[in-house]
């Protein structure tokens, strides 16, 4: 899975932040293209010919753990982004083993979610879990606005980690909460 983009163009004062200016390569969300759906506060996972994989960045000069699967790179900050085999047997892979011994799982990607994964921030009470990313899974019952000053207000009132559309085509973008400054809790 690729690095999604961000709907809005950074700050170049504070690059945490966005501007009101949008973004070329997601136009199409503001078109009116694609479905919302949440983005989850977890760690993003994949499955494929039954085994599961980690996403993992690797920073600019560092070397790419053994056995690291590039999806992509950087070309602005020189990170790596790709995956490696989750370690089922391991103690750092235990909650993706928990989550992965409830399959099988269809190919895809997912997002491992629970109680010690970010803090806890979502989860099915004391269980970790793989959601498939897919509007069908995480879809909103109404849509949310496409415009920046009604995204930070809808946005404000929820309590998410903030949004991902889904283009028919494949693509994806997304706005996170803290991309306007804003804290996690409704």
């Amino acid at each position: 899975m690729k690095k999604v983009p961000t709907i809005f163009v950074r700050s170049a004062e504070k690059r945490h932040l966005v501007t009101d200016e949008v973004n070329p390569v997601c136009a199409w969300v503001f078109k009116g293209e694609g479905v919302a759906t949440r983005k989850l506060d977890g760690m993003c996972c994949k499955v494929e010919g039954g085994r599961l994989f980690k996403r993992r960045e690797v920073k600019k000069g560092r070397a790419a753990p053994p056995g690291f699967i590039l999806e992509e790179e950087d070309p602005n900050t020189g990170k790596s982004f790709g995956w490696v085999l989750a370690d089922l047997d391991s103690k750092e892979d235990q909650y993706f083993r928990e989550a992965f011994e409830d399959g099988p799982y269809a190919d895809g990607t997912y997002e491992l979610i629970g109680p010690k994964v970010q803090g806890g921030a979502e989860g099915p009470g004391d269980r970790h879990v793989l959601v498939r990313h897919s509007p069908e899974n995480l879809g909103f019952s109404s849509q949310p606005p496409r415009h920046f000053f009604g995204l930070a207000e809808w946005l404000s009132g929820q309590d998410i980690e903030g949004i991902v559309w889904h283009h028919p085509d494949g693509r994806m973008a997304k706005i996170k909460k803290r991309d306007f400054g804003l804290g996690r809790s409704a």
